[in-house]
Formats: C-alpha cells, structure tokens, sequence
C-alpha cells in the first residue's frame, strides 16, 4: 500500500490514468477536509467544478461518497449539499499481535470503529501456530459482525511486532516472541474459515499505529511527528511531511532497541540496554512494585489504580521509565526534527505520569529545544491505534486509486 494520500501522488504522464488521479484527489479532498460542497472540493483540489461534477458522480453511483443535508446559500447561485465518506461503503479489518495480546477491529469508511475485540495474555512461550490459530478466530469473528452490520469487508491489515518484509509480506523477526521468518498472511489465512479479500497488508505495529493516527487527524496541522508505541516492546513509527519514513530496507523505526544503557540488562534481542529494557512494561510494573498478569489489562489497570492514590514506589518506576524513554526520544527528535512526539500504547493511559519527567529529559537533551519548542502529547487512538491503522491500510489504498477495478470484497 502507498502511504502517500490520494492528493500527494505525482500527478501522471499517462493521459489514461488522469481521470483515475482526478478521482482519488476529489475522493481524498472528502476524505480528509468533508463535509465539503461540490464548489468547495473543486477550490480545494485546484480541479474544475465540471470535472469535479463528474466524478462525484460516478463515486456517487460506486456507493463510496454520500450527500448529506443541505448547505444554505451565502451568495449568488443555488444551495448545495455536501459531501462525506460513505460509511456503508466498505469496512476493513484491523488485527493486531503483540507480545501482551490480540486486538481486532472493524473501521468503516468513514474511519468508524463498529467492532472491537481485545484478547489480553502474555503470547511469550506460546506456539507460532496457536497465536495465528487464535488470531484466525478473530478475523473470523470481525468478517461476521461485518456483515451483521451490512458491511463489506474491502481489505484485512495486520500488525505484528518486529521486522517486516515489506516485499515478501514475512515477518523476519519478533524478538519478544521469539519469531523468525513467520509468513503470517498465510498461516493466518489457512487458519480462517472465512476467505479474505484481495486487499491484504501486513506492516509493522508501530508503522501502523503511526499512520492509524496520521489517517484519522485530531493533531492540528502536524504533518512530521514521531509515535512511540509502548507496551512490552517499544517502536517508533516516523512520519516526514505526511508520509511514513521506513528506511531503506522498511525496517526503520526500532526504538526499542537503540541502546540507553550500555550496561543495562540483556535484551531478547541478544544486545544489552535496550530501551525496552528499562522503559518497556515489564520493567514498568516491576519497578512500580506491580505483579505482571497473565491478563495483561488487569496489571495495567492495577498501576493506573496505584498511580491515581499517589502510591509513591508506582510513581518513581513510572518516572525513572519516563526519563529512560526520554533519552531514546531526544535522540529520534535530535536525527529528525519532527516538532510532535505522541505517545502510544500503554504510554497514553500513563501519560500524566510521564509527562513531566519526560519533558525534563527532553528539554535537557534536545539541541533545539530553547528556540523550537517540542509538542509531546498522547495518541489519540491510545492502545488501539496499531489496530485501527492496520484496518484502514486497505481503505486508503482504495481512496489511492478508487476507480481501479475493483477488488473482490468478503
């Protein structure tokens, strides 16, 4: 899938495909600035009001765009209605693995979440076979509720923790879990009772949690923010001007394990002082004097539940955690000038926590801080973001190019 929008694409050299580029611009004006009016997509997207016109009407007539009620004139010429992403349009499928559990979801096209699932427990020691098993029966369940909710399901995005082969869809490398070159697109596929549509993905949870929050706005006009991801492992997912950076391989973005503590304790990686080594959950909740639980939510919910009475020992784990990630922030900050940092997984519910600890460290360790201050601020879609990214990879590859022919839906 392309992470550029629709409206970022060079435009084409092919006179046959402007009308395919011409689509996914208005179609990718709705779906970011909509509701808007006819006039006001052909403003926004530089396009004629007449090329506009037509194309809303075949996306109109592709179910994909809806009208919905009615501007009233300001001026000269007739009232107008404007026009919004279709929900009923289509629905993709989110499923997450993570050390700490599997997540699945189901966001309509409009960005809605309709379903939501989360199955907490430690995946460490478990077979590779009984996770996928176990994540098959989720995708089953979410292509179910899908159509129990008049949807249909237009892609399937997963999430996974560690090194993706973007090319060959393998995951090379899951530490935590042990993995190594997992095809799992397929496994999980030869699992399922239900088939899938042609339209799959499989990134990185990081990556994905980084563009679910990308796709989904609510952070002003920022288009370069970095997004840490924390849970057992830690990630970053980097965005420059509105795209995803990978690096040259796609295998960009491992905060967690940039070394902090060249002494530190080892890592399953094989190195020593990882990040996540000292600022991850487990040593969270160990230094925060909370037992770990093979449901992962009750130990979270039990250090939320410390911190909020001010107990004093949760308090300083969550601090000194909070100052060990900020050594590993400033440096991701210091490599690539973004002006936002947001916090994810279990780094949004401890936010108020970190916040203050954290800034510490930055505004000691980030060069430009005096003059370019540094906006640090939680995800907005918190633990689900991997989730939800990985359900609209497919949906934006759709606004990518929505008048291709079209790909077999569940």
């Amino acid at each position: 899938m392309s992470t550029l929008s629709p409206r970022s694409r060079p435009r084409p050299t092919d006179q046959a495909d402007v009308r395919r580029h011409n689509a996914a611009l208005v179609l990718g004006t709705v779906a970011d600035e909509g509701p808007l009016s006819r006039a006001q997509v052909s403003v926004a997207s530089g396009l004629t009001r007449a090329t506009v016109g037509s194309i809303v009407d075949e996306l109109l007539g592709a179910g994909l765009i809806t009208e919905q009620g009615t501007r009233s004139a300001t001026g000269v010429g007739r009232p107008g209605t404007d026009l919004a992403l279709r929900p009923e349009g289509g629905a993709g499928v989110g499923l997450e693995i993570n050390v700490d559990g599997l997540a699945c979801v189901v966001v309509d096209l409009a960005g809605a979440v309709r379903h939501r699932v989360v199955r907490p427990g430690d995946l460490r020691g478990r077979t590779t076979a009984s996770v996928l098993r176990a994540a098959a029966r989720l995708v089953d369940d979410a292509i179910t509720a899908s159509h129990a909710l008049g949807l249909d399901v237009l892609g399937v995005g997963v999430a996974a923790p560690g090194l993706v082969d973007l090319g060959e869809q393998v995951l090379r490398l899951a530490p935590n879990l042990g993995w190594h070159d997992v095809a799992v697109l397929d496994r999980i596929r030869s699992y399922a009772d239900h088939s899938w549509p042609e339209r799959v993905v499989l990134d990185n949870e990081a990556n994905l949690a980084a563009l679910g929050e990308l796709w989904s706005g609510g952070h002003g006009r920022t288009d370069s923010f970095v997004l840490v991801n924390g849970d057992v492992g830690v990630g970053a997912g980097v965005v420059l001007d509105g795209a995803l950076y990978r690096g040259s391989r796609g295998f960009g973005g491992e905060l967690g394990h940039l070394t902090v503590a060249p002494d530190g304790p080892e890592c399953r990686c094989g190195a020593r002082g990882c990040l996540e080594q000292v600022a991850g959950l487990d040593e969270i909740l160990r230094s925060s004097g909370i037992a770990a639980s093979s449901r992962d939510d009750d130990a979270v919910a039990a250090l939320l539940a410390a911190l909020e009475r001010d107990d004093a020992r949760a308090v300083q784990g969550v601090a000194g955690a909070a100052r060990s990630l900020g050594v590993g922030v400033a440096a991701m900050v210091n490599l690539f000038d973004v002006d936002t940092v947001v916090l994810g997984g279990v780094f949004a519910p401890l936010f108020p926590w970190i916040d203050a600890p954290l800034r510490e460290v930055l505004e000691r360790r980030v060069l430009s801080a005096s003059w370019a201050p540094l906006r640090v601020t939680p995800s907005r879609l918190g633990r689900d973001a991997a989730a939800i990214g990985a359900a609209l990879a497919p949906l934006r590859a759709l606004l990518d190019d929505p008048l291709a022919p079209a790909a077999s839906s569940v």
